[in-house]
């Protein structure tokens, strides 16, 4: 659990976009791991099926929201802190902007993407992870590259 918890949280946060769910879901996939440990087969990576386990957990968590609309505090407009530099500010502000674009889109290929970009996995872990061909996952890549590459426009000019 220590070794895995941050790649995890980290992971289902990028899915999910809100660290309070992420902490929970996170906790339910290593209760998940626990429970079901006598199903991991040793010829596949550990990593790959602790990753399956925190994707299907993102997802049930997805559902589950769609079914059960809140409205949070959180979501409420807040003042931004004016301690941070001009840089910083942009900076954090490019990154909400690449993060909202991430969340919009499909499932699949959010998975993807964050995947590969952010926890750096191979085309054939995240293969894995998503039980689907290499191949499927370099297609669903570029979709994803390419609708944010689209929705990102502005940011590149």
């Amino acid at each position: 659990m220590r070794r895995y918890k941050r790649p995890v949280v980290n992971f289902i946060f990028r899915m999910l976009g809100n660290a309070e769910d992420a902490d929970d879901t996170a906790q339910d996939v290593f209760v998940r791991v626990y429970q079901n440990l006598d199903t991991w087969r040793p010829e596949t990576k550990f990593s790959t099926w602790l990753f399956a386990l925190a994707r299907h957990a993102a997802i049930d968590r997805i559902r589950w929201r769609s079914r059960h609309r809140t409205e949070s505090i959180e979501s409420a407009p807040e003042m931004m802190a004016s301690s941070g530099t001009a840089e910083e500010v942009n900076a954090h502000e490019i990154g909400d902007q690449v993060a909202a674009a991430i969340a919009k889109l499909p499932e699949d290929q959010r998975t993807a993407i964050v995947l590969s970009e952010y926890h750096g996995m191979s085309y054939a872990e995240i293969a894995g992870v998503m039980r689907c061909s290499e191949k499927s996952v370099e297609s669903r890549l570029y979709r994803a590259k390419h609708t944010l590459r689209t929705a990102l426009q502005h940011l590149l000019e």
